[in-house]
């Protein structure tokens, strides 16, 4: 499948440093990170438009650009060069327009998102966020990653697929919930009761909620209300047209450490990244191909609904077929 558009998370803010230079892999492209002494970051293509010094091994940040290894020609994060050391007159070029090709980066959530088109359309929607990631009310965040074969359009549909819960994660039916499309945005509400067993050996029911929103293509915010209060950002971002890396970044109001509490956290973020939650999914995404017109049933879930909605974040469709038919 190819890559979608829209806005992905390439790194955490707070692990990106003023003057740090980072190469980095995404959406098929070599690129360079950096933030420059204003603390303003910056996603430039890799090669340096001069004569094609790879920026990201040898480049350093100077005021507010990022300076070329090999003839110290520097850049702005918004492509644009800001200085040639050793020319007598600034080609009329580059003071016209960018010379590096940059991509709009927004730093919400405590996360870096960069906009990727394949056509290079400006952004058409924002980044939405949500706050408790960066509140000191909140903890820190935790983190967890993964890389495999796989793509952002197959994790977000995994949401919607309720059917497979019972035989990849044995975990009891999930509600449907109530669920609406609107414009890029996907929001979904599922409320219930679980069983749990509490330390006393006492077996109750609690009522529980699951709130989700998908923001394009890259962007999931998840949270999950009952026995804990747990929010957790998915954060799936192309390498490669089927090779993408996934992020789960969680927070929480703070809690006594070592308290119940903290435990019963603990305890939800390892089901969630563990067998029954994500690895459980990983080796089947990482394996699996993607059928275009399925064959379904009645038990499905709403995936053909949920492809309509998806199928929007591709410049001209995958490889000119369509997401949304099922096989008859």
């Amino acid at each position: 499948m190819p890559i979608p558009y829209g806005w992905f998370g390439v790194g955490y803010g707070a692990e990106l440093k003023a003057g740090d230079v980072r190469p980095v892999h995404y959406f098929g492209c070599d690129l360079v990170l950096f933030r420059n002494e204003s603390g303003e970051a910056g996603l430039l293509d890799a090669y340096c438009p001069h004569l094609g010094a790879h920026m990201g091994h040898g480049g350093q940040v100077e005021g507010d650009s990022l300076r070329c290894p090999f003839h110290h020609w520097a850049f702005r994060p918004d492509g644009f060069c800001s200085k040639i050391p050793y020319a007598k007159a600034f080609p009329p070029r580059a003071k016209r327009e960018p010379l590096a090709k940059s991509y709009p980066v927004v730093e919400k959530s405590g996360v870096i998102w960069a906009w990727y088109h394949p056509d290079d359309v400006a952004p058409m929607f924002d980044v939405i966020d949500y706050p408790e990631f960066t509140d000191p009310a909140f903890a820190e965040p935790i983190k967890r990653e993964w890389r495999f074969a796989s793509n952002p359009q197959e994790i977000a549909e995994n949401g919607v697929d309720v059917a497979h819960f019972a035989y990849v994660h044995a975990m009891d039916a999930v509600p449907e919930g109530e669920t609406d499309y609107e414009g890029v945005r996907r929001r979904s509400v599922a409320r219930g009761h679980r069983t749990i067993d509490l330390p006393t050996g006492e077996r109750k029911q609690l009522p529980y909620s699951v709130e989700t929103v998908q923001n394009g293509a890259g962007q999931k915010f998840t949270r999950l209300s009952g026995l804990v209060e747990l929010s957790l950002l998915v954060i799936a971002t192309p390498v490669e047209a089927d090779d993408v890396e996934l992020r789960f970044c969680f927070t929480h109001p703070r809690v006594e450490p070592g308290s119940p509490q903290e435990k019963a956290i603990e305890a939800a973020i390892e089901s969630t990244c563990g067998q029954k939650g994500v690895e459980g999914d990983i080796p089947i995404w990482h394996n699996k191909i993607h059928r275009a017109r399925p064959y379904l049933c009645d038990g499905d879930g709403p995936i053909l609904r949920f492809r309509r909605y998806f199928e929007q974040f591709y410049a001209d469709g995958p490889d000119g077929s369509r997401l949304v038919e099922a096989a008859e």
